[in-house]
């Protein structure tokens, strides 16, 4: 299976940052590396790294880098020092938007996962030369997890102030198409033009099907079945999907093919991503990140900055909507794992669902008025 622009990626990440680790991580790293995905172990490092210095930092351990971190002093880490980083990473707060904020609870969580993770490899998974783990102490295991207390309707709430919704993501689209030029310069009009099928073919795939960014960055020319409205992309953990896309969306995907190969240099190889820009003359694929400026730049000059994954959440609360809050059809096109997370998109309809009960009211009420 052909790897995703964002595998390779963090491949290299993992790799370069792998550097500055010290052998048992290295290790760690190495028992995963064929279960998780690069993007997963490149977070794990960031977190672990975020510990070693702040252990470093504190005087906690003693040594000069963290490559030189070593295992003995987790072995014999006191629970109180671990529970101290834990609160001054809750507490600690970071710049965002000109505001200053502090890491959600998710956030800390992932912190405590990242660090249970490998605790338990080097406490019950690892053997050393002697046929045992680095060490049997696992401190890691009395940090509880706190959830987030926060209902599926809080959540659901927290959503539609974020999307598109009754028809908004439809006016969005007609914006894109007939009112942006009007807004930009006439240099900025020129790029506009050239890319203008490109861009609106991504807004419009992400607003007519759900998928991922990374899954749209991903697509290759061999993945599109024009006739079938649907098109094979690679889901988490590198799992092959096929999923429905809406003929209208499936229309602008087509207008952007047929300008692809002239406007980008672009061949037409089935094994070629679709989504490309030009670059020295030849096309290369577009990022993550690219897709991601994208839609924070036609969103914002619509209404607010938005992300791929609010376009995402679009989708899923009108296919919810449409549906009936059809959980397995919700979870097999947005491609979920639990089914929790396809039940915020029909309880994000909840205002719609009132309505609905108000008007089967009014049947009711017309039927004694006779």
């Amino acid at each position: 299976m052909a790897r995703s622009l964002q595998h390779e990626y963090f491949e290299k990440r993992l790799e370069d940052m792998l550097k500055e680790m010290p052998p048992f991580v290295v290790a760690f790293i190495d028992d995963k590396l064929d279960h998780r995905s690069p993007l997963t172990l490149f977070n794990y490092l960031r977190d672990f790294r975020s510990f070693f210095s702040w252990l470093m930092a504190e005087g906690i351990v003693q040594c000069e880098s963290i490559r030189d971190f070593p295992v003995e002093a987790l072995a014999d880490l006191p629970l109180d020092d671990v529970k101290t980083y834990f609160k001054w990473l809750s507490r600690r707060k970071y710049t965002k938007g000109g505001e200053s904020e502090k890491l959600n609870q998710r956030t800390v969580n992932r912190h405590i996962s990242a660090l249970r993770s490998l605790f338990h490899y080097l406490t019950v998974e690892s053997e050393t030369k002697n046929g045992k783990p680095y060490f049997e102490r696992n401190v890691m295991a009395k940090i509880p997890v706190y959830k987030v207390k926060e209902t599926i309707n809080e959540r659901a709430r927290k959503i539609s102030q974020m999307i598109f919704t009754d028809d908004r993501d439809i006016e969005f689209l007609d914006y894109v198409k007939n009112h942006y030029e009007n807004t930009l310069s006439p240099a900025q009009k020129r790029y506009f033009k050239r890319d203008k099928e490109r861009d609106y073919a991504i807004l419009s795939l992400f607003l007519g099907s759900g998928m991922r960014v990374n899954e749209l960055s991903n697509l290759r020319l061999r993945d599109i079945d024009l006739a079938g409205n649907t098109v094979q992309v690679v889901r988490k953990g590198d799992k092959k999907d096929v999923i429905a896309v809406t003929p209208s969306a499936m229309n602008d995907l087509k207008d952007y093919l047929l300008v692809r190969k002239q406007r980008y240099n672009a061949d037409d190889n089935p094994n070629d991503f679709v989504f490309v820009k030009k670059e020295k003359g030849k096309a290369s694929p577009l990022t993550n990140r690219a897709i991601e400026n994208i839609v924070y730049k036609y969103t914002q000059s619509f209404d607010k900055r938005m992300s791929p994954h609010k376009l995402r959440h679009t989708y899923a609360t009108n296919l919810a909507k449409e549906t009936g809050g059809d959980i397995p059809l919700i979870m097999t096109q947005l491609g979920h794992t639990d089914s929790d997370t396809s039940l915020l998109y029909v309880h994000s309809t909840i205002e719609r669902q009132r309505e609905a009960a108000e008007k089967l009211d009014a049947r009711r009420k017309n039927h004694r008025n006779k």
